[in-house]
């Protein structure tokens, strides 16, 4: 049996558990260590430390404090890796926390963090997934039901200080850029709410104020939200310090790519299990910036799909050059429409997108000055059919049920 070497009390603040932290930075210490070639297992709290609860009430996703996200596990050190290695981090299992078998999805007020279809959906929402095995369904979003593929949401290694303050300055530039906008353009570093695990004193409030948020994807791996990073999943992240300092959590239980919502997937609180290994000087050996990856050999059984398309147009007409974003945007949007001729509710639609194990494509950027984008849905998780036909759409849903909001206060 694998030893547990970070455990969390979901009744407590992660602020009590030195083993956790939600902001990187090279000097963050490393409290647990293991040998090339151990494995282990590591309990992670939600993305956001228990903020949001089940219910029915969409006030905790309105009010969310996001300075406080993510809460990570770790750093976990493994002894011999130095700079230039590659650490291989396999997923040999992962699931949810007993005492947490549901899971969450929402979308944020466009005054606090919003998200990519945000113009659309400006205020506060919220659905709560029950998690029944391997596969989930929702009170809030009726009609579907579908198999999981849990994985972290975020995985990274710690950054040495040269790639830290290369991070703060670029990110100040864009953020600088328009520093009004909403909402913001960057998650610059912001001492409120920041954990620095085992830091204390002086030392962690003068680490806090320069230590980058856990927001955005980057070069050490980060908030990447690859929902393939599942069981038999192999990761290789470049390392930056001695030790690797390997920090995980954000788990999902369940994802569309691309985790349109933000809050974007069913968050959840987990475990995994790791085993760890080291590739000696193989950033450059091998070339890497950024992590690279084996997905995992299990996916959910879906092999039906109707296909929205979407190019680089925005809904307002304007023309933009090659923008998979806005393409991808078009193909959510016309996907969303579709689904509210079968009774769903925008928000019931989106929130499927969101949380069900779509697949986006990147499917031309050639053709100028038009990007294609699709979006990918499993016809198998409906409880009915939802194809076109000579008929037209029926309603299955009279819209007693819907997903609930939230109003800016």
């Amino acid at each position: 049996m694998a030893d547990t070497l970070i455990s969390v009390d979901l009744s407590e603040s992660p602020h009590t558990n030195e083993n956790i932290h939600n902001r990187w930075h090279p000097d963050i210490p490393i409290n647990v260590w293991v040998e090339p070639g151990d494995d282990f297992k590591i309990e992670t709290y939600d993305w956001t430390g228990g903020q949001i609860k089940n219910n029915d009430d969409a006030s905790d996703v309105r009010d969310v404090e996001l300075e406080q996200v993510h809460y990570l596990s770790g750093p976990i050190g493994v002894k011999g890796a130095e700079p230039g290695d590659l650490l291989v981090v396999e997923i040999l299992d992962i699931g949810a926390k007993e005492d947490m078998l549901w899971g969450f999805n929402g979308f944020f007020s466009k005054q606090n963090g919003g998200g990519f279809l945000t113009e659309h959906f400006p205020e506060a929402q919220k659905s709560i997934w029950d998690i029944d095995g391997m596969f989930t369904k929702s009170r809030h979003v009726p009609g579907v039901k579908y198999a999981g593929l849990i994985h972290p949401g975020l995985i990274g290694c710690l950054p040495d200080r040269k790639m830290l303050d290369m991070w703060n300055s670029r990110e100040t530039e864009l953020f600088n850029s328009d520093p009004n906008r909403t909402p913001p353009l960057a998650a610059l570093p912001n001492t409120q709410s920041a954990h620095m695990g085992a830091m204390k004193g002086e030392e962690r409030d003068a680490a806090a104020a320069e230590a980058a948020r856990t927001v955005p994807p980057r070069e050490h791996g980060g908030n990447c939200d690859i929902k393939d990073l599942s069981r038999g999943s192999k990761i290789y992240f470049p390392v930056y310090v001695d030790g690797a300092g390997l920090s995980m959590g954000d788990l999902h239980f369940s994802q569309g790519d691309g985790e349109i919502t933000f809050c974007g997937a069913i968050e959840m609180a987990g475990w995994l299990h790791l085993k760890v290994s080291l590739i000696k000087e193989g950033v450059s050996k091998y070339g890497v910036k950024n992590p690279i990856f084996k997905p995992s050999p299990i996916t959910p059984s879906y092999n039906d799909y109707l296909i929205f398309e979407g190019i680089s147009v925005d809904e307002y007409g304007e023309q933009h050059y090659l923008d998979v974003h806005v393409a991808y945007r078009q193909a959510c949007l016309n996907a969303i429409e579709y689904l509210k001729k079968f009774g769903y509710t925008g928000a019931q639609a989106y929130a499927i997108l969101g949380t069900a194990p779509v697949q986006g494509h990147i499917s031309g950027v050639v053709d100028i000055p038009n990007a294609c984008a699709t979006l990918w849905l499993p016809n198998d998780i409906f409880e009915w059919d939802m194809m076109p036909n000579a008929e037209g759409p029926t309603k299955y849903l009279d819209g007693s049920v819907d997903v609930p909001l939230a109003p800016d206060l």
